[in-house]
Parts: structure tokens; sequence; C-alpha cells
């Protein structure tokens, strides 16, 4: 998916249908020339719908359009007929889209699954007809509902990636060469920061042709959790992923240090993401002997039991498969 194309926050505006007025009618015939009210109810103005799809990966289709108009509802009319409701408008949108209020940054909903529709602006109710407050003290009934307004308001939509492995690490720590090696994703690549600007989503394939998502989440810096570096974009991708791989290259500085920071960025945007299962992962392993590796583990505290990978020679990569896999299952 090209970056360009990837878009995970919009800001639309959302105007909702009005609904129809109520019908102030009386009943006339030859037969019956003073017949009773017959007034029928307004329709409903239409609603703003969102709905989940596996078939969307983006926000693309929202980024140009603004404004987003709903039909108003039909007024009622004689012989007790209600009018017809104005035509919701049903917009498409990726698993793991988030609705907010603009105004109040209030989170109204999330959209988890296929088909799952959810109202993000109510049309207004459709005004009763004057047949509907006939009663024994009022037989004539001389008015009727007007149709309630429908709703003009400004939303934002937040798109969190949905991944049974979220990779998270500084800038060039091997992710998007990792995602490339295990899956036919093709993210950029090269040897300068903040290579990945969006996430970028691979299957990978596992034994017995069973496979899980994993999702290489763009590089993380100190202060992610207070926005750096468009720290809260990249930071709220991870929030949907069941697994977090922690990631840093064994000619790191400080591997330990590093590892304990990128901990705390995610303990500060969230704590609740470090209950899910994680693991550590070095990587570029193939420039590392015996004696490194040995010497990089005493470093390390005990409860942490690193996987040493290579992504270029292929080091390690069925062992992390096989630990993540089992992960996933007990999860």
């Amino acid at each position: 998916m090209a970056e360009e194309n990837f878009i995970d926050y919009v800001k639309i505006c959302c105007r909702s249908g009005a609904g129809g007025a109520g019908s102030a009618h009386f009943h006339r015939s030859k037969i019956n020339p003073l017949g009773g009210p017959d007034g029928g109810n307004g329709g409903r103005g239409g609603h703003i719908i969102l709905r989940g799809s596996t078939n969307t990966w983006t926000l693309l289709a929202l980024k140009y359009r603004k404004h987003v108009i709903a039909k108003d509802g039909v007024n009622g009319s004689d012989n007790n007929s209600t009018g017809a409701d104005g035509d919701d408008i049903i917009l498409d949108v990726p698993l793991g889209t988030v609705a907010k209020d603009a105004e109040t940054g209030e989170i109204e909903f999330e959209i988890t699954k296929e088909g799952e529709q959810r109202i993000l602006t109510p049309g207004g109710r459709g005004g009763m007809g004057n047949s509907f407050f006939k009663s024994s003290t009022n037989q004539t009934p001389r008015f009727a509902q007007p149709g309630e307004s429908g709703l003009e308001e400004w939303k934002i939509l937040e798109l969190k990636v949905l991944a049974d492995v979220g990779l998270v690490g500084f800038p060039n720590a091997g992710k998007s060469t990792l995602l490339a090696a295990v899956s036919a994703a093709k993210p950029k690549i090269a040897n300068y920061p903040f290579t990945t600007l969006t996430p970028n989503l691979g299957i990978v394939q596992y034994r017995d042709f069973q496979s899980f998502v994993m999702a290489d989440i763009p590089g993380i810096i100190e202060n992610a959790h207070l926005g750096k570096g468009l720290g809260h974009r990249f930071l709220k991708h991870i929030e949907r992923n069941a697994i977090l791989l922690f990631m840093v290259p064994c000619d790191s500085d400080d591997i330990k240090n590093e590892y304990d920071i990128l901990l705390k960025e995610v303990f500060l945007f969230n704590p609740d993401l470090l209950d899910k299962p994680r693991l550590l992962v070095i990587t570029k392993a193939d420039i590392m002997d015996d004696e490194l590796k040995n010497m990089l583990l005493s470093e390390l505290p005990k409860e942490i039991q690193p996987t040493f990978i290579s992504a270029v020679t292929g080091f390690g990569i069925t062992e992390l498969k096989d630990k993540i896999w089992s992960m996933l299952q007990r999860d």
C-alpha cells in the first residue's frame, strides 16, 4: 500500500436529514364530508452510518469528502400515509476505526467487526400527524408536529490498525526488513531513520497453512507519548495488536536502555498496553558471535529472554514464528 494512500485520520462534517412534517389533514368525501383527522406522520431524516468492511484498509475515500449530507424525510400526507424516510448515508470504514466528537475529543464508538453498523449522526424524527393526537376529549385536532431538525456536527475518524503482532522499535530497528522477509508485504526499506511513515501489514504464513497478521508500526522515539515525532499518530496503532514485538538492533549502544525507553513510551501512552504479551527481538544477529550473545544475555535481566534473528540471512526466523504462534494460541 502506497504511503500516500494510507490515511488513518480524517475530520468530516456530517449533516443528517431533517424529519418530515406531520400532516394536519381531515378526511373529505361525498359520503363523508366531515370526516375525522387522517393526517399521516412525517418520515425520519436520513442517518449517517459507519459500516465495518474487511475490504477497506484506509480512510482514503473520506479524505476529500469533507461534507457528508443525508436526505430529509418526506412529509406525511392524507389517508394516514406516513412519509418516506430520508435515504441513509452508509460509509464503509476499515475495522479498527474509532469515531470521536471533534469538539470534545470524546470517543463515541469503535468499529471492530465485519458488517457492524453504528449511527454516526442520527437523522431527525418525523413529526406526528393530527390523527395521532385524536382522543376522546379532542376528536378533531387541527395541528400536527413539525419534523425534527437534522444535526450538523464535525466528527473525527481515526484508524487503529488491527493485527496479531505489532512491531515496536526505534527508527532503523529492522522492522520493515523483518516484515518483508516473513510476508509478501513490500514496505519501503532504506538505511536512514523514519523510512516507514505509515503502518504496513503483512500476512505471515505458518505451518499447516496457518497464518497471522503482522504490522510494521512507524518508528518510535523518546517522548513519543508527548506527541514528539508524530508519536500519538504512531503509538495508537499498537492498541489493536494482540502481541507486541519489541525490536532492538544488536549494534545499539545500550540494548537494555533502548528496550526500557520503548517500554516507558508505551506505558506512558497507555499503561494497559503493557498487559499485552510481548517479546524482545535482537535484530541483525548475523554480525554477532556466540561470545557477544552471551555477554549481552548477562547484561539483561533474567526475566527477559530475547530472540536473536537476522531477517537478511533468515537466522532465528523459524524460532521467532514458533514463539509468536505459541503466544497467539495462549491468548
